[in-house]
């Protein structure tokens, strides 16, 4: 008997299609896997293994480091690993020891880019069999198992930069942790909004980008051509519980390396530091079921001037959005550089409040009948951790109903409206995650430790960095 069967980690419709993996790797066309699991900033981590090894793998998942999980966004180590301390309360997690990567046979897909070669989503295990706490895929599925058997279903529309690659910066010069930037050219002038002459400068790459997408069976909706140089945007069709996060990291990992096999770099950086480039955004747009009803849509009566057209769980929902807006964004926006996005007047938000379709505010309220009545959040960025950023917006909805919270009235001028303003630096934002004890309860108090000790020393090291601002300001005057 083997791990996964041992500790039974798989149901019987994982069971099934895991049979179905071996079967078609036997059958030939197959000629590696990659396995890969989502790591604290929703990242791809893992390794490749042959068809003589497949078998193995999903008998008994494969090993991989715990230090993975200690890292920040440059790959340095945070907490220590060789010392007799417990790293983070783990002792699993002492000498770097071995985790087991457990492969979710429902994730599979053949890569179109890369002939051969097989992809599975990984779940984070210690050797005992236990959960690693510290995987962000577990802690959206714990957040789920909160919903008192309600189905949270979320689409995503998400804006990134596409650029030609001019100079990889991979010379020995340009070695680091972390390295170069590479060059890049733009491939349009943007300024043009849903310009169909700026899209068809574009289609070349997004044609090719679009096929793969969809040769991964991924549910693409829509491209389009955004208001900045080389931007673009993608959407995709609503998905319940991992579904949406799933797609995701995947959808990202694709994107950049489709784009980097065909001459091109892409980002999904917020606000790349080039000359007349526009900041991206990753507008989320969430909904509860009950028995595949939506459960936001008014219930009938007179709908208030001021208030929400939502039912009573709709409102108390966004209203918890609202409240723990501050602390969320921890999540949202996890980058130093997020927070450049957050300005007055700039279809980003920058305090917490909500409007009736109104894309300067915070959170638009949408739809008008129970399959289409939806909460679009504006607040995120393209980089966050697809499952960290669901796991939080559930969370601030869930308490939102426990509390009965209300969100206040529409905001007309959302730019002027007296609200709380969202946070203006990541620092500022892990101190609203720090003291939000009622999210920390729904995401774990422990998890909430180890993720603001990780972006806690992203922000030291950065504060230890002399910038281009400084030396603009200060090298020649003083």
């Amino acid at each position: 008997m083997g791990f996964i069967e041992r500790h039974g980690l798989w149901n019987a419709e994982q069971a099934a299609a895991a049979r179905e993996i071996g079967e078609r790797a036997e059958s030939g066309g197959m000629t590696v896997v990659r396995l890969v699991f989502a790591d604290q900033h929703g990242l791809l981590r893992g390794k490749t293994v042959t068809m003589g090894e497949l078998p193995n793998v999903l008998r008994d998942g494969t090993g991989i480091a715990s230090s993975l999980l200690a890292k920040d966004t440059s790959g340095r180590t945070v907490f220590p690993l060789f010392t007799k301390e417990t790293p983070l309360g783990l002792p699993e997690l002492r000498g770097a020891a071995d985790m087991v990567m457990v492969p979710d046979p429902l994730t599979f897909r053949m890569l179109p880019w890369s002939p051969g070669t097989g992809w599975l989503l990984c779940d984070l295990r210690f050797t005992t069999g236990a959960p690693v706490p510290l995987c962000t895929r577990g802690l959206l599925r714990s957040v789920l198992d909160q919903a008192d058997g309600l189905t949270y279903r979320t689409g995503l529309e998400v804006e990134f930069h596409l650029f030609r690659l001019d100079d990889p910066r991979l010379g020995p010069g340009d070695q680091g942790q972390p390295g170069a930037a590479p060059e890049v050219g733009m491939l349009n002038h943007g300024y043009q909004y849903l310009s169909e002459l700026r899209y068809d400068e574009l289609d070349p790459i997004l044609d090719i980008l679009r096929s793969n997408i969809e040769g991964l069976g991924l549910p693409l909706r829509s491209l389009e051509v955004e208001f900045g140089p080389s931007q673009v945007e993608l959407t995709l069709q609503p998905a319940d519980g991992l579904g949406t996060a799933d797609a995701m990291v995947l959808l990202r990992s694709a994107v950049k390396q489709v784009a980097a096999r065909h001459g091109h770099h892409a980002t999904f950086m917020c606000r790349p530091h080039l000359p007349g480039v526009f900041s991206s955004g990753w507008h989320l747009h969430q909904s509860v079921l009950r028995d595949g009803v939506g459960v936001f849509a008014p219930e009938g009566g007179e709908l208030t001037a001021s208030g929400p057209p939502l039912s009573p769980y709709g409102t108390a929902f966004l209203g918890g959005l609202l409240r723990h807006a501050r602390a969320t964004s921890a999540f949202s926006t996890p980058t130093l550089n997020g927070f450049k996005r957050f300005r007055s007047l700039s279809l980003a938000p920058d305090r917490a409040v909500w409007g009736r379709d109104n894309r300067g505010a915070m959170v638009r309220v949408l739809g008008d009948g129970p399959s289409s009545t939806r909460l679009e959040n504006r607040i995120g960025e393209p980089a966050a951790n697809p499952y960290l950023y669901l796991a939080s917006q559930l969370a601030a909805g869930l308490e939102g109903v426990a509390g009965g919270l209300e969100p206040g009235p529409a905001a007309d001028e959302p730019y002027a409206a007296r609200a709380e303003p969202l946070p203006r630096s990541l620092g500022e934002a892990l101190d609203a995650l720090e003291s939000d004890r009622m999210l920390a309860d729904r995401l774990g108090k422990d998890f909430v430790a180890y993720y603001t000790s990780i972006k806690r020393a992203e922000i030291d090291r950065f504060s230890q960095e002399v910038t281009d601002w400084e030396q603009r300001e200060y090298f020649r005057v003083f």
